[in-house]
């Protein structure tokens, strides 16, 4: 039987051996350098934007930093009747190397196939129509491609801080900017020590065409199963990450200033939507990498530990209560002043443990720490948000966007019975077709 000695060594190692670990790895990441002589460049590139709308500032904004690579071209893919505006505005800002297409309806998946068969280029880059890229992003992202064994290369990313906001803007973009910065170090962290991470995230990834033009990838990407119950057409950065694990290509994080692409998300409460859909697509991601496909286990140990792990059984204000209860336990029979000693020292490491993968933002915005009492209780509220995002796994509603969810019943579809019949049939041990 276990003492209360083994319980709180336990529980410690286990919930702070990962952040020592990665701290380390985070510290020694280097991105692979650009080669003297490339043999790729800018000109090997297409751009795909799929859009809502089709048109705002914003995008235009984005089109315009995206230009400024001088990538071969860009294929904006936006939604029904907003293909005509959209090729109006394009004429009209004489975007010569953007071309318009659209589908029925909004869906990002859809979107992406409607672009593959019209790109002529080696490489192709998936990009939000809200982001912002440096002038000299390619030249990194092009790097890890240069050797064949790698398929997909990430970036990082940081928020673009609103203009004079007001203290419900700060604080809400305060949590969105930590968000976006532990994403970097966890990805940064992992890439180093075994080469994995958990989602080349959609905001900004460069891909090899060959693999999405292949018929299989395309078959696959249209037609994902969930739990062998229904169609599963969210999720498609998730999708191609896994992709290119299981068919054994290489994934690269290009964690460098120069390849810092800025993005927005909500600085409102509708930021809580956002955590929500992001949980809920991890849920359903890790799970799928873990129980069905299981390659990451020997492919990405410590990634998996480190990040696919969490998602079930990371419940920071349960990991805190255990670690103070079982310590508190063990040391029941200890002098007091020494036992006091001791429950100081452990406060004072878990609340370290609060902000030292953080600590990049607080040297950028030192005025941000004193928001770190939010971003702790926030911290222990987003368990509800996980918890939440477990109990309905099924919904894939955004919820934070004017008009994404116009076609939000295409997003997961319920398989009739013979459709699921087939499925069983071929994948007995399996979650999903790839």
């Amino acid at each position: 039987m276990f003492s209360c000695h083994h319980v709180f060594v336990t529980l410690f190692l286990y919930r702070y051996l990962r952040l020592a670990v990665n701290l380390l790895g985070f510290c020694l990441h280097r991105p692979i350098p650009i080669p003297d002589s490339p043999r790729l460049t800018s000109q090997n590139v297409t751009v795909v934007i799929p859009s809502l709308h089709g048109d705002g500032g914003e995008l235009w904004d984005t089109i315009r930093s995206i230009l400024a690579t001088e990538p071969y071209e860009i294929i904006l893919v936006t939604v029904g009747a907003q293909e005509q505006h959209a090729k109006h505005v394009v004429k009209e800002l004489n975007f010569s190397t953007v071309r318009v297409y659209s589908v029925s309806q909004a869906n990002k998946r859809r979107q992406i196939v409607r672009a593959i068969p019209e790109i002529q280029t080696d490489i192709t880059i998936f990009a939000d129509d809200d982001v912002t890229w440096p002038s000299t992003l390619l030249p990194w992202m092009l790097a890890p491609l240069e050797d064949e064994r790698y398929g997909g290369v990430g970036t990082n990313q940081r928020l673009r801080r609103a203009e004079s906001p007001n203290l419900q803007q700060r604080v809400w973009g305060y949590l969105g900017a930590l968000y976006l910065e532990r994403r970097n170090f966890d990805c940064a962290s992992c890439m180093f020590i075994d080469g994995g991470l958990p989602c080349l995230s959609g905001r900004t990834v460069a891909y090899r065409s060959s693999i999405l033009r292949d018929p299989a990838f395309t078959y696959e990407f249209t037609h994902e199963e969930w739990l062998g119950q229904y169609q599963l057409n969210a999720d498609d950065d998730n999708f191609i990450t896994r992709w290119l694990i299981s068919h054994g290509q290489k994934i690269s994080f290009q964690h460098h200033k120069q390849a810092e692409v800025l993005t927005t998300l909500e600085d409102n409460p509708k930021f809580l939507k956002q955590c929500l859909r992001w949980s809920r697509s991890n849920w359903r991601s890790n799970i799928t990498s873990m129980f069905c496909d299981r390659r990451i286990w020997t492919h990405q140990p410590w990634s998996t530990y480190a990040v696919y792990m969490t998602t079930v059984s990371h419940w920071a204000i349960v990991w805190d209560l255990l670690l103070i209860y079982s310590y508190l336990e063990m040391a029941d029979s200890w002098p007091s002043d020494f036992r006091d000693m001791g429950l100081t020292m452990l406060a004072g490491w878990m609340f370290s443990s609060k902000f030292l993968k953080l600590l990049g933002h607080y040297i950028r915005y030192p005025g941000d720490f004193l928001l770190l009492p939010v971003s702790i209780l926030f911290g222990y509220f987003h368990g509800f948000i996980k918890g939440y995002a477990m109990l309905s796994l099924n919904v894939t509603a955004w919820g934070s966007r004017e008009g994404a969810d116009d076609d939000d019943a295409n997003r997961m579809i319920r398989m009739n019975q013979k459709h699921q019949e087939a499925f069983d049939y071929r994948n007995t041990t399996g979650c999903y077709t790839q």
